[in-house]
């Protein structure tokens, strides 16, 4: 790690530096650890979180996502025994799948800042691990599109199934075809509710004005490959452009994913938004019954992929047509779910009109 760009970690609307520090391994160390000597933190700035004045002393509480209290208690006890320790505090979690504050009581103001400080990196480290459950989404499954979808997939099978690798397994399911803009991991019903809220904003302070309160025309056209090789490609997506010509639809998406980046919400990965809608995927041969969402793979290993020679492919469609459809909509979509259509569970969306 280059010690003048060290990794940035944004918490709360705030970014802390990540310092490099030389690590030592203790033998039958088992949890990982993130609390340093009880005099580091105690001059964290604090302004991101409150800290109130109680009789006995400070106390901050906190919203913590019942999967994540797990990661604050360790193993027997031992992380949370730890903070208390070091900080000279006291942490008080929910029971087990129960929603409810954290909440950390200290007579020193210092230490409930410490801990603090120390239980929001923790739980932004471990958080990142975590397997998206939500996406935002705009759907391409209109009737039209999947029949052209199911055309392709039939002749592309036609033409090209003695290619090595190429199978009807590989096929996107035709209701599901969609763009992604960004993945999230949204652990409980406020945090759900934080993203239908924050599309809300969206629409108000940016997305209006981009679309004119109208839906976005859009033609799917042509195919491209992922990765480097066409002879060993793991993802083909077809290209969607507006039909206008202009980049309204660019423009929402990256500034959707933007907003959402700086809300603490998503994760930023790209510079600016890749509009792709895949159509072959060798994950799904992987597991026929794992859920088709898109490129991102979660905890999935590239070892476990097998490619196919999508160089005939790219040659035979490489400017088949899928058809035009409008965009209305903006989803809150469900990872691993189905709605009556066959598409994702829509948990909220931002309409265009």
């Amino acid at each position: 790690m280059d010690v003048l760009r060290p990794p940035l970690i944004r918490i709360g609307g705030r970014v802390y530096r990540k310092n490099l520090i030389q690590e030592q391994a203790f033998p039958h160390e088992e949890e990982e650890d993130f609390c340093a000597g009880p005099g580091d933190c105690v001059d964290e700035p604090c302004d991101a979180f409150v800290v109130e004045e109680t009789e006995r002393g400070f106390q901050c509480r906190l919203d913590v996502p019942s999967p994540l209290y797990k990661y604050i208690i360790g193993k027997k006890g031992e992380t949370k025994k730890k903070l208390e320790t070091e900080t000279q505090t006291s942490i008080s979690i929910p029971k087990p799948g129960v929603e409810g504050e954290i909440v950390i009581t200290g007579q020193q103001r210092s230490g409930v800042i410490s801990a603090r400080t120390r239980i929001d990196v923790l739980l932004d480290s471990f958080r990142k691990r975590q397997p998206f459950t939500h996406f935002l989404s705009l759907a391409l499954n209109q009737p039209a599109i999947q029949e052209k979808f199911l055309q392709f997939k039939e002749e592309v099978l036609e033409k090209c199934s003695k290619d090595h690798g190429v199978s009807r397994s590989l096929f996107q399911n035709p209701a599901k075809l969609h763009l992604t803009l960004g993945t999230l991991v949204l652990l409980n019903e406020q945090e759900i509710q934080k993203a239908c809220d924050l599309l809300q904003r969206c629409k108000e302070d940016f997305v209006d004005q981009i679309t004119g309160g109208q839906p976005l025309t859009v033609e799917v056209s042509g195919v491209e490959y992922m990765n480097d090789d066409p002879a060993m490609t793991d993802v083909l997506y077809a290209k969607v452009h507006m039909k206008d010509g202009s980049d309204r639809l660019q423009m929402v998406a990256d500034q959707l994913v933007e907003r959402f980046v700086a809300s603490g919400l998503m994760l930023k990965e790209w510079d600016r938004v890749k509009l792709h809608a895949t159509v072959m995927n060798t994950l799904f041969r992987k597991d026929p019954t794992e859920e088709r969402n898109n490129t991102m793979t979660g905890k999935s290993s590239f070892k476990e992929r097998e490619s196919f020679n999508g160089q005939n492919i790219l040659k035979l469609f490489e400017n088949f047509y899928f058809g035009e459809v409008q965009l209305d909509s903006v989803r809150l979509s469900q990872r691993f779910s189905s709605d009556a259509s066959g598409y994702y569970a829509t948990s909220g969306q931002l309409c265009f009109s």
